[in-house]
């Protein structure tokens, strides 16, 4: 069967219901195996099945995934399951461990493939479906059909029956759909301005990852809204109960990534909040399809930098109606608003019961210190009102026309198309100082650029590292207000997209970048201690622990590049497996940065670096310390430890050793 359908047109149950009515339940070995491109997806389908097969009672599914501890699969797979869900990597790992047989197997399921085509599986689909009997059925989904999904469809399957389900691309049309062009604002403060003047009952607010909904939530929660975050990090259980607290009114607004906010219906939604832009029209359908159900009116709100204009046109086709431009709500508005809610928590208050033993501290406190009722009363709203300003009085900038507009012959450059950011200093918290960095938007960094950076080259844990503000040229942050003159010399020195960090205080004069490090201060013949001296905050240098001592200090200049390109030829790699991937919100320049500067080892002689959904495959010089590889395990990136383990057995990719091939 060869299916073309959107997501949301019941492709699920679609081979789901044919595989479970076909099912021996006296059979243990695994008879279907569905592949899906993330973990959200293979947990959602395998719930699937649960739910369909209610009166199955010894029917068994389960989900196999990359970030979940081998024992429980195995345990499983041993026992015996009727049909295995799971993502390309993962089912790879079990059937090279020899722990998934599909011997049996009858049925074999590809969904979504123009998504697995998208995120680099195609290669490890290709390779499961070679180890599967050649009598199966297979059934392949996809939304659309790009050549290598075409190509795999003539390749593996029999004269396929070809479904189309026509796409439902047109939205209710008791939404309304507006959009804010990111501007002079952070997303959060405008997002904070709206949530403060737009009257709403429920809302939902999409971010792209997981650990963007997280913290998303929490700086909500810290603004004193009620919000919560849901994704597919969540035990089922836990989301259940969050979506429950919604429905209760416990809490006003969910921050959600797609996956985990697919078909939820709760009938308090008013808003749904594009924080970040949709993939694609389709995902933007099913996000505002959360609101203005069962005839109810709805709002949605989508947010566009200048260079997702391309998407808001595309949105706008695929939806066949206009989307809105809007006007973020004014300080004065906002102000205005957070007045007239203190006036009435006043009157409130003042109706409410229990007031005489205050009355009566207040009245003696006047008396003892002859300071006048009204100016109590101040200083008690001001203790009410925390750290954080009563009032906004920050002044709006309206959009320069060239953030937004294109004109004739104008190359589209980041300078033009990336909104520029107004400075505003902000107190950091106790025990936390601001420091500035000579790296900002104009060099293309990012926020887990230098967390990364500093977290691998200062041994500061990045928990410790507190708000970060990029602007065009600089950047601020907020650290330990203790850290010694030592590590802040070792961190200026430290390059972030290509520029050295500089790092100082902020008031005080940025240094100058120091100068590097000459071949001659390196000890000729370096030692090789008895433990990883990672506790001073130093990074850890792979010559400390190599036998082999540097090239000499007097070798000729001119014969140095060569030789190095002689040896870096012949230099034989292995291949590691770091439990890191693209679900974590990783790249590949991350994971290079950090064995780089970890090991101290150049990263041209780090090879080739293949990125999967919940880990990466690296290449490294053969005969890496076990030290060194114990000290790597620890070393963590986009918020996981790399946990890097040898590949036993397997080879290298062809030409290893002659320059990294990153994808």
């Amino acid at each position: 069967v060869l299916g073309q359908a959107q997501t949301g047109t019941g492709k699920t149950a679609a081979f789901a219901l044919p595989i479970l009515a076909r099912i021996d339940l006296k059979q243990t070995a695994p008879q279907a195996l569905v592949l899906a491109p993330t973990r959200e997806l293979a947990l959602q389908v395998a719930e699937a099945f649960q739910s369909y097969a209610a009166h199955m009672p010894r029917f068994h599914v389960l989900p196999i995934y990359g970030g979940q501890s081998y024992g429980p699969q195995l345990s499983a797979l041993r026992r015996g399951v009727h049909v295995v869900v799971g993502t390309p990597g993962r089912v790879i790992d079990h059937i090279e461990k020899g722990s998934l047989d599909l011997s049996q197997l009858k049925t074999l399921v590809l969904d979504e493939a123009d998504e697995m085509l998208r995120m680099g599986f195609i290669e490890d689909v290709e390779h499961i479906l070679q180890q599967t009997p050649a009598s199966r059925q297979t059934a392949l989904f996809s939304a659309t059909m790009p050549p290598p999904v075409k190509r795999i469809a003539k390749t593996y399957l029999r004269d396929p029956a070809e479904v189309t389900v026509a796409a439902k691309t047109s939205t209710a049309e008791n939404i309304r759909q507006r959009f804010w062009l990111v501007s002079g604002l952070n997303k959060l403060d405008a997002l904070t301005r709206i949530l403060e003047a737009e009257p709403f009952d429920g809302m939902i607010v999409f971010a792209r990852t997981k650990l963007g909904t997280e913290e998303l939530a929490s700086k909500l929660q810290a603004r004193g809204f009620a919000a919560a975050a849901i994704n597919g990090d969540m035990a089922q259980q836990q989301r259940e109960r969050t979506i429950g607290q919604l429905k209760d009114g416990q809490i006003d607004i969910l921050v959600a990534t797609d996956v985990a906010a697919r078909g939820l219906d709760v009938e308090r939604i008013s808003h749904v909040v594009n924080y970040d832009v949709p993939s694609d029209p389709e995902s933007y359908t099913h996000r505002i399809g959360r609101t203005g159900r069962a005839g109810r009116s709805g709002d949605a709100i989508l947010f566009v930098t200048p260079r997702e204009r391309g998407l808001l046109k595309a949105i706008e086709r695929a939806t066949r109606q206009p989307v809105a431009p809007m006007t973020l709500p004014t300080i004065k508005a906002v102000n205005e608003l957070r007045i007239a809610r203190f006036k009435d928590q006043i009157t409130q208050a003042l109706e409410g019961e229990g007031l005489d033993v205050f009355r009566s501290l207040i009245e003696a406190y006047e008396t003892e210190h002859n300071v006048p009722a009204v100016e109590i009363a101040a200083a008690l709203a001001r203790m009410a009102a925390g750290s954080e300003p009563f009032l906004l009085d920050k002044q709006d900038r309206a959009p320069r026309q060239e953030e937004f507009e294109e004109r004739p012959g104008r190359p589209a450059r980041e300078d033009f198309l990336r909104p520029h950011k107004e400075y505003v200093a902000r107190a950091p918290e106790p025990g936390m100082a601001t420091y500035r960095i000579a790296v900002g938007h104009k060099h293309g960094v990012k926020p887990g650029n230098i967390v990364g950076a500093i977290a691998n080259e200062g041994g500061i844990e990045a928990k410790k590292i507190g708000r970060i503000e990029i602007y065009d040229h600089f950047s601020t942050l907020d650290m330990p207000a203790d850290l010694s003159g030592e590590v802040l010399e070792l961190l200026r020195g430290v390059r972030v997209a290509g520029q050295a960090l500089r790092i100082a205080r902020e008031g005080e004069d940025m240094p100058e970048a120091p100068a590097k490090p000459a071949a001659a201060a390196r000890p000729s013949k370096p030692s090789k201690p008895s433990k990883p001296a990672a506790a001073s905050g130093s990074p850890l240098q792979l010559d400390r622990f190599l036998e082999t001592p540097p090239p000499a200090d007097d070798a000729a200049p001119a014969a140095k590049p060569k030789k190095r390109k002689q040896d870096q030829d012949a230099m034989p790699m292995d291949l590691y497996r770091v439990e890191v991937g693209r679900a974590h919100g990783a790249q590949a320049a991350n994971i290079v940065g950090a064995l780089a500067n970890e090991a101290g080892l150049e990263s041209k002689y780090i090879g080739r670096v293949d990125m999967h959904d919940e880990y990466t495959t690296v290449e490294l010089p053969s005969g890496m310390p076990k030290q060194l590889m114990h000290y790597l395990k620890s070393v963590w990136v986009a918020n996981r430890k790399l946990n890097i383990s040898l590949l036993e057995g397997a080879a290298p990719a062809k030409g290893a050793g002659k320059g990294p091939k990153k994808q």
